[in-house]
């Protein structure tokens, strides 16, 4: 005779589904510690950023992009839209514009195809204003965030020693599926 436990226990671990990502929760700014293997993903339609842990653990934070609009600025004219892409955040720098750079003048670049791009994200020095107004389309295209979301950051970059996976789209519906999806 053939037990029948072990047959429906394998028949129900067959037909139980295997979560393709962690299940999303958030988490109080104060009680959010970074991690190794934390990711980003920002939404540019919402202007909302998420910091996520790969156990689903999530800090959502207000974000300002790109105008969405042509623009002049530093020499060159471009359309200002943050661009919807995969990156990596690589190296960190100090600028010493302290309006466009806020404060601290910190500066976390993002990479795409391995190759560095003039756009990161960084504070500003007139924060209040800028959170303020609806929509947050405000900057040159990089992602402004606050001073206290800047500490966070510059602290995951720190623990990921220099290497953040990065994800900007345009509307997102699961951001926790798109910040562990595999990498094309």
């Amino acid at each position: 005779m053939i037990p029948l436990i072990p047959i429906v226990l394998g028949i129900s671990l067959a037909l139980s589904p295997t979560p393709s990502a962690p299940v999303l929760t958030f988490v109080p700014q104060t009680q959010w510690r970074a991690q190794i293997g934390d990711r980003i993903v920002v939404d540019t339609q919402a202007n909302e950023g998420f910091l996520m842990h790969r156990d689903g653990q999530t800090l959502q934070f207000p974000v300002a992009t790109g105008q969405r609009r042509g623009v002049c600025y530093i020499g060159r004219c471009y359309n200002a839209t943050t661009p919807q892409r995969t990156w990596e955040i690589r190296s960190k720098d100090i600028k010493g514009d302290r309006i466009t750079f806020g404060p601290s003048g910190r500066f976390l670049r993002l990479y795409w195809d391995g190759e560095s791009t003039p756009y990161g994200f960084h504070e500003f020095a007139y924060e209040d204003r800028m959170f303020d107004d609806q929509p947050r389309y405000k900057s040159m295209g990089c992602i402004i965030v606050k001073k206290d979301v800047m500490e966070i950051l510059d602290l995951t970059y720190a623990v990921n020693e220099g290497n953040i996976s990065v994800v900007t789209k345009y509307g997102i519906e699961e951001p926790v599926a798109l910040a562990f999806a595999p990498q094309e």
